[in-house]
């Protein structure tokens, strides 16, 4: 591929720049051969022109795609250089705030110098058991990786930690080291793991110190070696220390701290243990104080001082060797503050009484006059003689300073050995990791001994990186059968055989050492001389002769030869160490003791200072030893790197390279130039560049073929893939050595995967453009239609309103016209009326005119018509004579013409016979028409002979009627006559009757005048009580009022405050109950560990004889199977103490300590809960009794209260009768018309007055009454002792005993009414209107309470008498068939029918009674139960204390009449009976060797649990308690022992919860308490326990069923964890949605294990084995739904886990992928019927994140619907995602930091948990709701496979 194809228009590149050293920029133009320069611009849009090389041609860097960008390994990228390397890690650390990232076997971790909250433990738990390439890059991955491959490969691992001072070396081995701790644990209870994690405040106090760099710098290295067995858990631990910098023990430069302890001694100085180390502030003394700046911000010294001292205390040095350490460490302090003064230019002398120089002497036991001596002096030894040399002060000071190095040195040293004690065990190591945290590569301006030894180091650590990392790769190459080529790399060896080969560096240095005059500047010359022409490596300053320069791996340095003498020689004033030795401190002495020895292999390199000179003639009696001790530094040193690198050689390696990104310890800050340093000196840089040689991009074929796809034709796919990759290959790319095809990869050179997606990217935007063109024209077509519509739409409108405004206007003008036209018509009108008018008075005139001269022409014409009428009608009736006569003359003779023809023609037919026939025939038809006509006329002859006579009989009836009437009208004659006789007789009487009606007319008007004046009394009476009444409506309506709202404020809040109680109850008992199973859990493993640790104390050692329990012991309690073993604990540990001392007594205690609290707090609980629930419902209880007897009380006295209203309402009603009488009777006195209208109508407005009137009164009596006793009941308590007004107290009134004493009381308080009788017309004086109020509260209380006793009354009666009267019409019409059917029957059958009828009648009758019998009987065992219990405890009183305890179901002893109850025979009674020497066949059989299979297939679910119940009641039958004992001991710990053997498999777990379930619900439905017997059969209540009250030993079971439950969770949980990663995340159940990225080497060979990939269908497989499975064993429904809500919480949370850890995973396509499988596990739920168990919520936050990964991420309105959308996530949840998010296509976008900004500011306001992951480990708490069985245990049959034929059915 030339470079005319990558170097075109559009293709990014990377241009050196002096700020930010790499510049991104883009080619404007083109590339061609003979370009001397190339057309760029720069992201800022500057255009400019970037000149090339004309020799070398060296084109910029190509720059990776996008979707390339922020990738998790760096060898994913498709270009491998530094400035992509840089982009990558920068984008990753700004932007994504990811700090860790691959690059290939290397962890690059950047420090972001603020705290993150990814190393908690629910994060290591998360890594623990990946591989190290499925998840975000990590320390714990690092560490994951380097514990599997120790326990897979049995090869000791290394993790190699080195950066820069301040780069978070020593944070990421102390992380490595907790992972170690967390996930291995320990071996014993030593706590071996917190041991090694509290060697490291100890070794930091001691060792670090602040630097320019770094607030917490090491100044050493160390090699940890942590130690595992062949469990691969934690046994111990050791450090091995390389370069402590011993020169900041004297000297600090600014800005920079000695070491903390230093700092820590001064701050708790105060301290009243420490008032002997006579210290003071640090800025006192010479070694603390020379840096300025005695204080870390945000560290408090004393309390770093009190950790210190703890993990001292922790690691076995007690307090003495403390304060010992720390008097020596004072010491150094002010050994530093002697000042040393000039005697004269050759000597010195220390002033008498020095107080620093008296406390150092007083602290390190010591003479001051030795001390003083040896610190200004020296002893020289030459062959014959020794003498005393005075020193100097400079020397003096330097030998000073020396020695305080040299005891500092002393006391490290003796730290770490005596850490290394407290971290070693007995117990032998099977392999270790070792921790590696060293210096990286440094320069400076000036750089001395120190940084030659540590770029030394460097140096062989690089050379060993190089090999292992050419290994790897030789590997890759060779497994998959890749033509192997050389690696050109750099190999470091010159440089290193430069340090250390013969003659070289170190080798020259110890020879200048050993000469006599040796100086820096001489051995400056030998380097020189020896190097400077045959080692390129080795150059000299051009200005200077004291300095040289090597060419190390990473950089050139320049290093000063000052002071490498001195440093190395590292020499030491004996005589000092002399008097040292001659201490009268102890631990002192113990320093110094091995000072004749060889030192130990780690060398420490000095600082300046100490010019003390040491002979060099070797002392003839000196030993072998102290030829050792003259070691150089440099020796001392290059022995010990080379064990270290023999170590790491030996172990398989593992490096994290620690970058320090900028110099001012700002969070998340880049410094690109310090970055770049950084990666080339500790090898990133050259790991890149040995990956880019080969082929550092490697594609599985089926990776490579999911993400080329496009760019293969549908013919070039094929079904072998391998082929299919190979023949697409061949086409794309030509050149055949830019690829590479393995076993099972694609090999490509750098940049070929850059091509193949900028070939891709080319595709899918050429389909892009296309998709976006019919797009864009469908939806232009779509938007002119849209428009097109719309215009037609606004034309129709407008036209529509054009048309309303013309017809408008069209209606406006015809209106116009209209009434121009009749206002026209009426000016028209008008005028034409005065004109009609005129012209009609002109007519008049004319017309009369005219009419009289044509009256007149009229009257001649009319006369002279007459006359001409007469004359014409003379003529015409002439001429008509003439006419009429002519005309008849000729008819006449025409007519004779015609006659005469006619008959001489019938004259001819009359001869003819034919004529005669014709005329014949129509004579007969006349006949017969005659003849008709006669009948016809006889018929209306006889018709009318008939109608005569009715009429002759009418007329004779009509007669006798006329001769009636006739008779009665001369009665009536005769009665009129007698009538006017007597009008005489009534005109005198009607005068009479006028009399009397004038005299009553007067009375009626003085009755009326009375009416009137008594109707107006009356009326203002009426109209004053109906004021009254409207007063006291308004009242009592304001009253109600108030009554009402007050009483739905109180019930509102009652209701509230219930629900809340009941809400707060339900939490506490959720929590309760989660904690108790959480104890059980805690209790199981302590149980299980305890079963351990007795196993292994029998291994070790023979008990010498078993102890015996007491037979009879107890074990109702729920620690039954516990007691036992606490002895058989103890004895084992006394047996083991005796025997062996090699185990720890502590650890047996300790556990039983802890396991005896832990059942202490199990019981508390337990009991507190049961107190708990005990205490509400004995409060519910009571409250309920008080309520009723308070109630019943205050109704007997309202009953008596109403009887005395009742009777004086009587009284004024008959008052109110006796008043109208009177008024009637004073009525008919004054007149004589009682009953007229207006008397009537008066006395019935008084009427209804007087009633309402007596309503109001009666209710304001009832009130007042009411309101009096309740208000005297409230002051009870303050006037208890005197009574001054009538009243009756509510709480006295509910304390009498029968009604009798209440009547008393009322006629009590009656007598004292009588007195002073209420005023009702006063109702609203002295405060009444509260007591009314009050009153009415009370009675709408009972009135709703009557009510409701009513309605449920009158409910349950309607109840009733439906049901019997539905029973009625059923027998009825039952009878009815019956007898219809019997009267079908013939009368032999009916008599049988009758029969039968009455054998089922009394059947029925029978069964019922049989009802009552039982009940009757479980009355009676109940009252029996009840009497064992009070004889037992009658039995006890009497005997005293005993013994030994009974059971809650044995029965005590007593004599008992007998009685004959008759036996009903039965065939079988649902019992086993065995003897008691089968019962550990029984449960061998039963439980221990069963196999779940066969039973749950071809067996009753359940079947176990029913035989163990049958065999249970059959003990109780018995009435046996030891029997009942041991079987539920030996069934408990039978279960416990076949789930610890076999509790990895599910299908034996299930069974076993199924069964103990099974068992726990037999327990309870067999009880005999009502409450677990309501959906039993008649036969089932027959088999209740009638003995023992199991109810204890339920409690038992139960827990044993939630240990079973949780059991089942865990191994559900090893199932379904390797499944839900693959299945869920990885796998693409959507084909081709997702697109594969490249992935560089973050999946090796040696972390992924050979294993069938999972998929969703696998999980939904596992799923359905589950469910089926737990069906299969008659599991309770409930049950299943809380197994199966645990099961998609554990889905759920390990997915989301595993994408907040892995940024592959947080895509577009991913969330799509996620969403579609989270639907297909809730259409299980729905397959299944398990929707509403709640297994869909625990989903919830994983449907959550997938919408994120799929909402748009740009504008504010985007950020406000996430906030809304994501409940179910935290806010560091959401914010993970999103920094997560990755495109796997050039067409998606990256989420902008600012997006991510304001998505925190709008989650600011959450209050929330800050964890990131979810508890994958949290367990619901379990419920076993009661789920009786229908099942009969008489019909249940024991199949011969279960090897029980020693039961006997009974």
């Amino acid at each position: 591929m030339a470079a005319l194809e990558l170097y075109t228009t559009r293709a990014r590149v990377w241009i050196p720049d002096v700020e930010e050293v790499w510049k991104s920029a883009e080619l404007i133009k083109d590339y061609k051969n003979e370009d001397t320069s190339l057309q760029l611009t720069l992201e800022d849009g500057t255009n400019i022109e970037h000149k090339l090389d004309p020799k070398k041609k060296n084109l910029p860097y190509l720059r990776n795609p996008d979707i390339l960008v922020g990738e998790n390994d760096l060898t994913a990228l498709s270009y491998l250089h530094e400035p992509a390397v840089l982009h990558n890690l920068k984008v990753r650390f700004i932007d994504s705030k990811l700090i860790y990232t691959y690059c290939g076997i290397v962890l690059v971790a950047i420090n972001p110098y603020e705290p993150l909250p990814i190393y908690g433990t629910d994060i290591i738990n998360a890594y623990s058991g990946q591989n190290m390439g499925d998840m975000d890059p990590h320390i714990f991955a690092v560490a994951e990786e380097a514990y599997k491959q120790m326990a897979r490969d049995e090869r000791n691992q290394s993790i190699i930690v080195s950066g820069e001072s301040g780069a978070g070396k020593t944070v990421s081995a102390k992380y490595a080291m907790r992972y170690f701790a967390t996930v291995s644990g320990s071996a014993s209870e030593a706590n071996v793991e917190d041991k090694v994690l509290a060697s490291n405040p100890i070794m930091e106090a001691i060792g670090n110190a602040k630097t320019t760099r770094n607030d917490n710098s090491s100044r050493f290295g160390k090699y940890i070696e942590i130690g595992f067995d062949t469990r691969y858990r934690i046994i111990g631990a050791n450090m091995r220390t390389y370069l402590l910098e011993k020169s900041r023990v004297v000297f600090q430069a600014d800005e920079e701290r000695n070491y903390h302890i230093f700092y820590q001694l001064c701050a708790s100085s105060h301290l009243p243990e420490f008032k002997i180390l006579k210290l003071s502030s640090a800025n006192d003394f010479l070694y603390t104080r020379q840096g300025r700046s005695p204080v870390i911000e945000g560290v408090d010294d004393t309390k770093e001082l009190s950790t210190t001292r703890n993990a001292f205390t922790l690691l076995g040095i007690n307090e003495s060797y403390q304060m010992g350490l720390f008097q020596v460490l004072a010491a150094i302090l002010h050994l530093g503050n002697v000042e040393i003064k000039d005697r004269d230019s050759d000597s010195s002398l220390i002033p008498p009484n020095n107080p620093h120089l008296m406390a150092f002497c007083q602290l390190v036991g010591v003479a001051y006059p030795d001390m003083s001596q040896w610190l200004c002096h020296r002893k020289l030894k030459t062959a014959t003689e020794t003498y005393v040399k005075p020193l100097p002060r400079l020397q003096a000071t330097n030998a000073r300073d020396a020695l305080s190095k040299h005891i500092y040195a002393k006391l490290f040293n003796w730290i770490v050995e005596h850490v290394n004690k407290a971290l070693i065990t007995n117990v032998k190591q099977h392999s270790f990791i070792g921790v590696l945290d060293i210096y990286g590569f440094e320069t400076f301006e000036i750089n001395s001994f120190e940084q030659f030894c540590i770029n030394y180091a460097n140096e062989k650590l690089q050379q060993q990186f190089n090999m292992h990392v050419f290994k790897l790769e030789q590997e890759e190459y060779m497994k998959e059968e890749i033509p192997w080529t050389l690696i050109d790399f750099y190999d470091n060896q010159p440089c290193i055989n430069l340090i250390e080969a013969k003659m070289g560096v170190l080798d020259l240095l110890d020879e200048e050492c050993k000469m006599p005059r040796g100086s820096d500047d001489s051995w400056a010359q030998k380097l020189y001389n020896t190097h400077l022409k045959t080692c390129s490596l080795f150059q000299k300053p051009r200005m200077s002769n004291r300095a040289f320069i090597i060419q190390h791996f990473a950089d050139k340095v320049e290093y000063q030869c000052e002071g490498f003498l001195e440093k190395n020689k590292d020499t030491v004033n004996e005589e000092q160490i002399n008097v040292l030795k001659a201490s009268k401190f102890d631990l002192l002495v113990e320093l110094f003791q091995d000072e004749e020895k060889a030192t130990s292999p780690t060398g420490q390199v000095p600082g300046t200072g100490g010019r003390t000179r040491l002979s060099i003639k070797p002392d003839k009696g000196r030993d072998k030893s102290s030829k050792e001790h003259k070691k150089t530094v440099g020796c001392q040193f290059r022995n010990s790197l080379q064990m270290l690198m023999e170590t790491l050689n030996a172990t398989t390696p593992h490096y994290v390279r620690c970058i320090k990104p900028n110099d001012f310890k700002l969070a998340f800050s880049f410094d690109p130039k310090r970055a770049v340093q950084q990666l080339r000196a500790c090898g990133v840089l050259e790991t890149i560049r040995i990956s880019a040689a080969g082929f550092p991009s490697r594609w599985t074929y089926q990776e490579f073929f999911s993400r080329y796809r496009v760019l293969m034709k549908q013919k070039d796919v094929l079904a072998d893939k391998k082929l299919t990759c190979k023949n697409v290959l061949e086409k794309l790319v030509q050149d055949q050595d830019k690829y590479q095809f393995g076993k099972t990869k694609i090999f490509f050179r750098a940049g070929q995967v850059a091509y193949l997606e900028k070939l891709r990217a080319d595709k899918l935007r050429a389909a892009c453009i296309r998709i976006q063109k019919t797009i864009r024209c469908w939806l232009a077509r779509k938007k002119y239609l849209r428009k097109r519509s719309a215009a037609i739409t606004i034309q129709r409108f407008t036209r529509g309103y054009q048309a309303r405004c013309l017809a408008k206007f069209l209606r406006r003008t015809q209106a116009a016209t209209t009434i121009q036209k009749y206002q026209r018509m009426c000016v028209e009108r008008k005028r034409y009326r005065q004109k009609q008018a005129a012209a009609l008075a002109m007519q008049t005139i004319l017309r009369a005119y005219m009419a009289r001269q044509k009256y007149q022409a009229l009257l001649r014409e009319h006369k002279a018509v007459i006359i001409q009428k007469h004359v014409r009608g003379w003529l015409a009736r002439c001429w008509y004579k003439r006419c009429l006569y002519s005309i008849v003359y000729l008819q006449c003779c025409i007519r004779r013409m015609k006659a005469r023809r006619e008959l001489k023609k019938l004259k001819i037919e009359a001869r003819s016979v034919e004529h005669f026939k014709k005329l014949n025939k129509g004579m007969e038809n006349k006949i017969m028409q005659l003849q008709r006509k006669i009948d016809e006329q006889n018929k209306d002859s006889r018709s009318l002979n008939e109608k005569l006579v009715s009429l002759e009989n009418s007329y004779s009836t009509e007669s006798e009627k006329m001769r009636g009437e006739l008779g009665r009208l001369r009665g009536a004659e005769e009665d009129a006559k007698n009538k006017t006789n007597q009008v005489s007789s009534l005109l005198e009487e009607l005068e009479k009757l006028k009399k009397e009606l004038r005299v009553t007319q007067q009375e009626k008007k003085t009755i009326e005048d009375w009416a009137q004046t008594y109707r107006d009394e009356m009326e203002t009476l009426v109209s004053e009580l109906k004021d009254q009444n409207g007063s006291l409506k308004k009242e009592k309506d304001d009253l109600n009022r108030m009554i009402q709202e007050q009483s739905q404020q109180m019930t509102e809040k009652m209701v509230r405050s219930i629900a809340e109680e009941t809400q707060q109850l339900e939490t506490d008992l959720n929590e309760e109950r989660s904690r108790y199973q959480n104890l059980l859990s805690e209790h199981l493993r302590l149980e299980e560990k305890y079963d351990d640790l007795k196993e292994a104390l029998s291994s070790n050692v023979t008990k010498p004889g078993h102890r015996r329990t007491d037979s009879t012991h107890s074990s109702n309690e729920s620690e039954y199977t516990y007691n036992s073993e606490y002895a058989e604990l103890e004895d084992g540990s006394r047996a083991a103490e005796d025997v062996t001392r090699g185990i720890d007594t502590s650890l047996t205690l300790k556990l039983q300590k802890r396991l005896t609290e832990l059942e202490q707090e199990k019981q508390s609980l337990r009991n507190e809960l049961e107190n708990k629930e005990e205490q509400f419902q004995r409060a519910r209880a009571r409250d309920d009794v008080e309520f009723k007897k308070a109630r019943g009380a205050e109704l007997e006295y309202e009953s008596l209260k109403r009887q005395e209203l009742e009777s004086e309402n009587k009284k004024l009603k008959h008052n109110l009768a006796e008043m109208r009488q009177s008024l009637l009777g004073n009525a008919a006195a004054n007149s004589g018309a009682p009953g007229s209208p207006a008397y009537k109508v008066l006395l019935d407005q008084l009427n209804t007055s007087c009633e309402e009137l007596d309503v109001r009164k009666e209710e304001v009596l009832i009130l007042r009454s009411q309101l009096v006793s309740q208000k005297e009941a409230m002051h009870h308590k303050d006037e208890k002792g005197t009574m001054t007004e009538p009243s009756v107290f509510v709480d006295d009134v509910s304390k009498l005993k029968d009604s009798d004493e209440i009547k008393q009381a009322y006629i009590g308080l009656k007598d004292t009414n009588r007195s002073a009788a209420p005023e009702f017309h006063q109702l609203n004086e002295d405060g009444e209107l509260w007591l009314v109020n009050q009153g009415l509260k009370e009675t709408i209380r009972l009135l709703e309470h009557q009510l409701q006793t009513q309605r449920r009354t009158h409910d349950n009666e309607v109840e009733t008498l439906r049901g019997e009267l539905q029973s009625v019409k059923e027998e009825n019409s039952r009878q009815q068939q019956l007898l219809a059917q019997n009267l079908q029957l013939p009368p032999e059958a009916r008599i049988e029918a009758s029969l039968q009828h009455e054998i089922t009648r009394l059947t029925n009758e029978n069964l019922d009674l049989m009802e009552q019998l039982e009940k009757q009987d479980r009355t009676i065992r109940k009252l029996k139960k009840q009497l064992k219990v009070y004889s037992k405890r009658i039995g006890e009183m009497g005997a005293g204390q005993t013994e030994g305890q009974t059971s809650p179901g044995q029965m005590v002893e007593e004599p008992i009449h007998p009685v004959n109850i008759p036996r009903r025979e039965k065939d079988f009674q649902g019992m086993l009976e065995y003897k008691r020497e089968d019962e550990l066949k029984l449960v061998k059989n039963l439980i221990l060797e069963l196999k779940p299979r066969g039973v749950a297939v071809n067996l009753i679910p359940g079947l176990p649990a029913y035989i163990l119940f049958m065999c249970l009641r059959h003990a109780d039958y018995l009435n046996d308690d030891q029997k009942v004992r041991t079987l539920l001991t030996s069934t408990i710990n039978s279960i416990k022992k076949i789930l610890k053997k076999r509790g990895d498999d599910f299908e034996t777990v299930s069974f076993w919860l199924s069964n103990t379930c099974r068992f726990l619900h037999c327990l309870k439905q067999y009880s005999g308490d009502e409450a677990f017997m309501k959906h039993n059969s008649s036969r089932q209540n027959e088999h209740c326990l009638s003995n023992f009250d199991l109810a204890e030993y339920r409690q038992v079971i139960s827990d044993l069923a939630i240990q079973i439950y949780q059991q089942l969770i865990k191994c559900m949980e090893n199932i379904l964890q390797p499944m839900i990663v693959s299945g869920m995340l990885e796998h693409e159940t959507i084909q081709g949605v997702s697109g594969v990225k490249p992935t560089g080497l973050r999946k090796r060979t040696s972390s992924i294990a050979d294993e069938g990939t999972y998929t969703l269908d696998s999980i939904l497989r596992q799923l359905n084995a589950f469910h089926s499975t737990m069906c299969q064993h008659g599991t309770d429904p409930e049950l299943i739904k809380q197994v199966v809500k645990q099961q998609f919480y554990i889905i759920g949370a390990v997915t989301l886990n595993n994408l907040l850890l892995r940024k592959d995973m947080c895509s577009w396509s991913k969330g799509m992928q996620i969403r579609y499988n989270v639907s297909q596990l809730e259409e299980w739920l729905r397959d299944k019927g398990l929707m509403t168990c709640g297994a869909k919520e625990t989903l919830e936050p994983l449907i959550q994140a997938a919408q994120l990964l799929q909402v748009k991420k740009k504008t504010d309105e985007d950020a406000e619907a996430i906030c809304s959308m994501c409940q179910a996530l935290t806010t560091a949840q959401i914010v993970k995602v999103l920094n997560l998010y990755t495109p796997v296509n050039e067409f998606e976008e990256r989420v902008s930091v600012a997006f991510i900004r304001t998505i925190q500011t709008r989650l600011r306001d959450r209050c929330e948990s800050p964890q990131l992951l979810m508890d994958t480990k949290m367990i619901y708490p379990v419920t076993f709701p009661f789920n009786p069985s229908s099942l009969a245990l008489e019909t249940i049959q024991i199949p011969g496979s279960l090897n029980l034929g020693f039961l006997t059915r009974v």
